[in-house]
């Protein structure tokens, strides 16, 4: 794809007046951070990191991206409510990864128990960057989907003014003027509203579960304050407290503090780190309760890279969205190369086929949070050690995705003005709803777009790689 902004990024003193103007309006508009010295304090507080001119990404990609979200929204529900594919798609990942084991033992002591909750209320987020076809046109493939804490909706919403500024102030009007407006947080508290209605009490509040140091506060307020409007309160507690002061009564409603809770909304819980054995605990009691959880914990298995992997099987989709053609047609052209690492002949030629050419291949685990997976030399070294243990089996293999570099600026606070070359990575926030087996709300709501420089492989914004963007339609 070519670059805008070619002859702008030539001019060192321009670049740095201009990146001034745009880290003040970033201030002003509320893209915010909480800094690393004080995670757990608003007193000071710094511009979330974000690139100087919005990003070139092809209309079509979009309108793509857009047109199938309501797809992925229905297949991970229509995978949370398998648990037969469950079972069967993790039971070789369980022997191995723990976490996912941990996670997969209080989904089965739910079903066994019986599941309490009758809303379900999907907040996700599905990631793509555009892999560079031989004749070099772009194509829209998907990274992964994150249906648990899929963040940045709320900072997403705050960028495009500070592109139109920018813009503004270089007297492009035309060209800021075509940058989309974006407001996913509106979208995603109408989403975690429309639950909170469905369960049905006026005085039962939203839960939030946050980490105790989180420096992406304003990204998570953004919502809290769109569901206030609607005068639905949230509190935000850890997995600490609910351990602490939750309980059930002997409806399964859940209380803290002595408050009924109608929505639990996990902004922690998706990596292994975030667990100790209290935590556990409390992650049972909110999952055995009637609350609505977002995710719930099979919506949070259905979102795991050998799901993904698994889904790309032939046949698969048909099988779990039934009479849907059209609707599998365009999940299936989004996806890119998924091989299994099971122990047996198709594990051993994926690994063989890595191992003959490691510039084409990605290493996955089952995490969220970004910085996990592996490439090149680490990944030949992970592939050795693990190529005749069943522990390859907590991974997954992903044809690695090529997309077409360009210049832009990333801003990061105390980091020199500089023209880097790029790529990006788009997500479309998707919502869903379903009480019992009535689906009562299925829509896309917004899109972050993130870039970072070539020489990072991994990482998004959280982990200190990927920068803010808006696209620039093409």
């Amino acid at each position: 794809m070519a670059n805008s902004w070619g002859s702008l990024l030539q001019e060192q003193q321009q670049l740095e007046e201009l990146a001034q103007q745009a880290v003040d309006r970033a201030l002003a508009e509320g893209v915010l951070l909480r800094t690393p010295q004080e995670p757990s304090s608003s007193d000071v507080v710094s511009y979330a990191p974000f690139t100087l001119f919005p990003s070139l990404v092809p209309g079509a990609l979009l309108e793509q991206a857009y047109a199938v979200q309501m797809d992925f929204n229905l297949l991970v529900d229509a995978v949370s409510q398998n648990a037969a594919f469950l079972e069967r798609t993790l039971s070789s990942t369980i022997k191995r990864d723990t976490f996912t084991a941990r996670l997969f033992d209080i989904h089965k002591q739910v079903l066994e128990e019986g599941i309490a909750q009758t809303v379900f209320l999907g907040l996700n987020r599905s990631d793509y960057m555009f892999q560079r076809n031989a004749d070099g046109s772009p194509a829209l493939k998907q990274i992964e989907i994150n249906t648990i804490s899929a963040s940045f909706g709320g900072l997403a919403s705050r960028t495009p003014a500070v592109h139109r500024h920018v813009l503004s102030v270089l007297g492009k009007t035309k060209e800021a003027a075509k940058i989309l407006s974006n407001n996913p947080s509106k979208g995603l508290a109408l989403g975690i509203a429309k639950a909170w209605e469905l369960y049905g009490s006026a005085k039962a509040l939203v839960l939030l579960i946050a980490q105790e140091k989180e420096r992406n506060i304003f990204d998570q307020r953004a919502i809290e304050n769109e569901l206030l409007a609607r005068n639905i309160h949230v509190i935000r507690r850890r997995f600490e407290d609910v351990s602490e002061k939750g309980s059930l009564d002997q409806d399964r409603k859940l209380f803290v503090d002595g408050q009924e809770i109608a929505v639990v909304y996990f902004r922690d819980g998706y990596m292994p780190s975030q667990y100790n054995l209290q935590n556990w605990g409390a992650r049972l009691l909110l999952e055995r309760s009637c609350a609505v959880k977002c995710p719930d914990i099979a919506t949070q298995l259905a979102g795991t890279k050998k799901v993904q992997q698994e889904l790309s099987r032939v046949g698969v989709l048909e099988a779990l969205l039934p009479g849907q053609p059209e609707a599998v047609a365009r999940l299936r052209a989004t996806f890119a190369g998924l091989y299994s690492l099971d122990m047996g002949g198709e594990g051993d030629q994926a690994i063989a086929e890595a191992l003959a050419a490691p510039s084409r291949f990605v290493l996955k685990p089952q995490r969220e949070g970004g910085g996990n997976n592996l490439y090149g030399e680490e990944m030949t070294q992970a592939l050795e050690r693990l190529k005749d243990s069943e522990e390859r089996a907590s991974y997954i293999l992903m044809e690695k995705i090529e997309p077409e570099p360009f210049g832009n600026c990333l801003l990061r606070p105390g980091s020199p003005v500089r023209v880097s070359q790029c790529i990006s990575e788009l997500g479309i926030f998707g919502v869903y709803v379903r009480q019992g087996k009535t689906l009562v709300m299925n829509r896309h709501v917004g899109h972050l777009l993130r870039t970072k420089a070539i020489e990072h492989a991994d990482g998004g914004v959280a982990a200190g790689v990927a920068v803010l963007d808006n696209p620039y339609p093409a």
